[in-house]
């Protein structure tokens, strides 16, 4: 069964082009339309990863009359107590880029023999504004010590995936990416769930 059958128009939670690409990638079999640019920004001010994104979808779909499907990311680094966390966007500051929050990671765990990270997904999908299927994906692996690789975004640069060859997200393709990642296997969960409320009429 694909989820096109059951919901035909679903928003699209976020403004990161970044992650917007990799969701419309993973779950190709459903519709998805941009958030709405008139949207205030909303503050993400959960103490969870699952808490950040229960309060988009339900924000934007309380707005929109529309589901709507909304993710947060968190990045998770065992020498620094599972820092940045639920921080990961904004670690260097409020207004900190990408690079800003690596380097501080980077600077922070140099002289670190630890090196054990874990990115985590939560997916949540509201509909009447209400919390409705939640998604969780995490994968295990370990930092280096320099940004490895140009591809991907966030923490992609610094993050080698266990069981893969050696690279960081940064130096693999989108596709190799998608194929192995926490945001993968986050969505993939809240597919199987989400057909599972379906077909169960909840």
């Amino acid at each position: 069964m694909e989820i096109r059958n059951k919901v035909l128009t679903v928003v699209l939670a976020t403004d990161n082009p970044n992650k917007a690409r990799e969701i419309k990638e993973i779950l190709s079999d459903m519709d998805f339309v941009n958030r709405p640019s008139n949207f205030p920004e909303i503050e993400e001010i959960g103490e969870t990863l699952k808490d950040n994104a229960v309060l988009k979808a339900e924000a934007i779909s309380a707005f929109t009359n529309l589901p709507a499907l909304a993710d947060d990311t968190g990045f998770e680094v065992e020498a620094l107590d599972f820092a940045p966390g639920v921080f990961s966007a904004r670690f260097a500051g409020k207004d900190s880029t990408d690079a800003d929050n690596v380097n501080k990671v980077l600077k922070l765990t140099e002289n670190e023999t630890n090196r054990t990270a874990y990115f985590k997904t939560v997916i949540a999908l509201a509909v009447d504004g209400k919390e409705r299927v939640v998604g969780y994906g995490v994968i295990k692996g370990k930092i280096t010590t320099e940004v490895r690789g140009t591809n991907g975004f966030g923490y992609d640069g610094i993050f080698i995936p266990d069981g893969s060859d050696g690279r960081t997200f940064g130096q693999m393709s989108k596709e190799e990416k998608n194929s192995m990642s926490h945001r993968r296997l986050a969505l993939l969960d809240f597919k199987q769930k989400f057909l599972s409320d379906m077909l169960s009429g909840s």
